[in-house]
């Protein structure tokens, strides 16, 4: 078996395309639970379920669903990719917690692509950013997050992107610069991992409500404000969670929110879209055929927000959406009715 330097679990469209990018530079690992799908990714060359015209270079390698093989490939790894959905990070990372230090591989350095809050994993509990779930489940692991705008396909095709490098361990940070910035690929460094966590979470949310916005053609006008008092709640919420207000102005913040809200790219906006022409969330989720994280994370978020006493209106307005509870046209006279305040 090849030593790989990089291990991605989860072979979905985003961690296939930075598999692709970091695969550039080094030998990859993308593994997949599905034993069957890795056999033929490994045979096509490519991912033909999520990224089937993004063909792979040659230190891309795939394997799949035997456990001991990919504890095996941990043994050379110099970074962790967990590329899962946010409902199984808790899993990977208690899994990761365990397996990385009988390998004497404790220092090596885990990251998370998926963007989110946690569902509560008690009654009355609130939801937990990844750095929160880490500290719980894996607490002597180097960890960080990878965000940023960023559409997979355009990644796997090696257009100019931007991305954050998130983590309280310069080491980590240092990790991820070296796996990815190159000339197609920047990276930024960042040591506010809660600020990055929430604008990566509180974004798809919000690209709900745009997509809304715009399926229901209220302008360029609805939108502008509806992103601009978004942004507002997103820091609201970030400062509140000990979160830097000028993290939300970058990358991770207003970047990955205008490009998730306004890109036709965006399955967030796809959602708000159907929405609005009368698909009930089940459907809408149905015909994306992919994961959408704003339709799973916008409740944990109103949650948390009103645990600590945050105003989300919009964010309250998706959830109400969300769960039948109020139609599109009633969800913007909500919004419009609510009494003046100073912005």
């Amino acid at each position: 078996m090849a030593d790989e330097a990089v291990v991605f679990i989860g072979a979905g469209a985003w961690g296939t395309a930075l598999a692709i990018a970091a695969a550039q530079r080094q030998p990859v690992l993308l593994w997949a639970r599905d034993a069957a799908q890795a056999a033929q990714m490994q045979a096509q060359r490519r991912n033909l379920r999520y990224l089937p015209d993004a063909p792979w270079p040659p230190g891309l390698r795939a394997a799949g669903g035997d456990e001991a093989q990919l504890r095996a490939a941990l043994r050379g790894a110099e970074l962790v990719v967990v590329a899962t959905p946010m409902a199984a990070l808790r899993q990977w990372l208690g899994w990761l917690g365990q397996a990385l230090p009988q390998l004497q591989r404790a220092h090596t350095p885990v990251v998370w692509l998926c963007k989110g809050f946690e569902r509560p994993q008690t009654e009355g509990a609130s939801g937990l950013l990844g750095h929160e779930v880490a500290a719980q489940v894996a607490p002597h692991l180097a960890v960080g997050v990878l965000s940023g705008p960023s559409f997979a396909q355009e990644v796997a095709a090696g257009l100019p992107t931007a991305l954050v490098a998130a983590s309280r361990s310069e080491a980590v940070r240092r990790a991820l610069v070296a796996a990815w910035h190159g000339p197609a690929l920047r990276l930024y460094a960042n040591d506010d991992v809660v600020g990055v966590e929430v604008g990566g979470a509180v974004k798809n949310v919000l690209a709900i409500a745009t997509g809304l916005c715009d399926g229901l053609a209220l302008g360029h006008n609805a939108r502008a404000a509806l992103i601009t008092r978004g942004l507002a709640e997103m820091t609201r919420l970030g400062v509140a969670l000990g979160a830097r207000a000028e993290t939300f102005m970058g990358l991770s913040g207003l970047g990955d929110l205008v490009l998730t809200a306004t890109g036709d790219l965006s399955r967030n906006r796809k959602v708000g879209l159907m929405l609005a022409r009368g698909l009930s969330q089940a459907q809408a989720v149905e015909s994306l055929g992919h994961v959408a994280e704003g339709v799973y994370s916008a409740r944990t978020v109103a949650l948390r927000a009103r645990a600590l006493g945050v105003r989300m209106p919009i964010t309250d307005a998706v959830v109400a959406l969300l769960d039948g509870e109020l139609q599109p046209r009633a969800g913007l006279a909500r919004l419009m009715a609510r009494d003046p305040v100073t912005e």
